[in-house]
């Protein structure tokens, strides 16, 4: 009998932690270092790769996502020599994806071409803005002009290119916002990852929020209406939305995204990597240590991790929920029933089906236009029942 985790797949993330800057919104576990040993980190990483695939041996590995931190700034023989070792250790998808994060700073955009050969065939770039103020203020150190270069240098050298922006961005309008959106849809892109700007406590700009020097947020309305036209210009474009967030062509959807959406299963690798995995059928989550030092120190002995935390069914399901409910296909509710024991609350599903925040169908649940805009409220009044 197939595993629950086999309906969303199986997933590598790599995290390298270190970047050139401390970005003030991020929240990332990201370290900025003068001094980094890069073939120490390709033994860590190597030792932990092989650990991970006694666990998961025979399984078919369906992407690879090298996240940060900022791992354009990885030796791209780093990178070549932990591919081959996933390649010798797993077998993987024809269609196996390849994503590595990248900043289109001049010296990342240089090892374009070796990362390529290394065996990545999807770049992720952290764009966040087109226009130099407001990139100034997010504290990233390149310019629109960099990124647009970047950007051409990237589509002529790997199959798939996606790039981030924020937005909800200070005094910003609603009229700079389509502009900016219109301007990124014709650069001839199939993937776009599309954020409202999030203040999180303990980043820098969450200091700044805390003591009322973060002026110029919009507010809710203002926020609302940015969701909504982001919506509507990105689907006239050819690129629905296919989570909260994220919009693409038709088949250029982020494999690696999808594994964490569907709710498969995935080894984290790296300072404070979270991971989900199923052995012996018992899902656990899991952590590594976030300071880089401890995770390198501990990678040769196999001790990189906290200790595993076994899910319970019900948390399962409920882990099923809110990250399958992200997406616009949505989720069987027989899988939330096989996880849990139990259905859906139906009064719950029939509420929000009323108020329009909900689509129910026999063999699938799926959350409105509507009722994205008000996600963490759907979520709530279904795990609540």
């Amino acid at each position: 009998m197939a595993e629950d985790w086999e309906q969303g797949g199986f997933g590598l993330y790599i995290h390298w932690p270190f970047c050139a800057a401390k970005c003030p919104y991020c929240d990332f576990n990201s370290h900025v270092s003068r001094s980094i040993d890069h073939s120490a980190w390709r033994d860590g990483y190597i030792a932990e790769l092989r650990r991970a695939a006694r666990e998961t041996k025979g399984r078919i590995l369906r992407s690879v996502f090298f996240g940060g931190g900022t791992p354009s700034l990885m030796d791209p023989d780093v990178v070549a020599d932990i591919m081959s070792e996933i390649y010798r250790l797993w077998p993987t998808a024809n269609d196996l994806e390849t994503t590595l994060e990248a900043n289109p700073g001049s010296v990342e955009v240089g090892r374009f071409a070796a990362f390529r050969q290394a065996g990545i065939n999807r770049i992720s770039m952290g764009v966040q803005a087109l226009n130099d103020e407001d990139l100034r203020r997010l504290g990233r150190i390149h310019t629109v002009a960099e990124a647009r270069t970047a950007f051409d240098v990237a589509r002529t050298t790997f199959d798939r290119v996606s790039f981030d922006l924020i937005y909800g961005r200070q005094k910003q309008t609603l009229d700079d916002w389509k502009s900016e959106l219109k301007q990124a849809l014709n650069m001839a892109i199939d993937h776009l990852s599309l954020y409202q700007l999030t203040i999180e406590q303990g980043t820098a700009f969450g200091d700044r929020y805390n003591a009322g020097k973060l002026a110029g947020l919009p507010s809710d309305d203002l926020g609302a209406e940015m969701y909504e036209v982001t919506q509507g210009l990105c689907g006239e474009a050819g690129m629905p939305s296919y989570e909260v967030s994220n919009h693409a062509r038709d088949g250029a959807q982020s494999r690696h995204n999808l594994v964490y959406w569907r709710y498969g299963d995935y080894v984290g690798i790296g300072p404070g990597a979270h991971g989900r995995l199923t052995i012996n059928g018992q899902r656990t989550a899991t952590e590594c240590f976030s300071n880089p030092k401890r995770w390198l120190d501990a990678a040769l002995t196999g001790e990189t991790e906290k200790p595993r935390e076994p899910l319970a069914r019900e948390d399962q399901a409920s882990e099923l929920l809110l990250m399958g409910l992200r997406l616009k296909e949505g989720i069987d509710p027989k899988r939330f029933f096989n996880l849990s024991g139990r259905n859906i609350d139906q009064d719950a599903i029939n509420e929000l089906v009323d108020l329009n925040l909900l689509h129910a169908q026999k063999d699938r649940i799926i959350v409105s236009n509507q009722g994205f805009m008000i996600l963490n409220a759907v979520l709530r009044r279904l795990l609540e029942a």
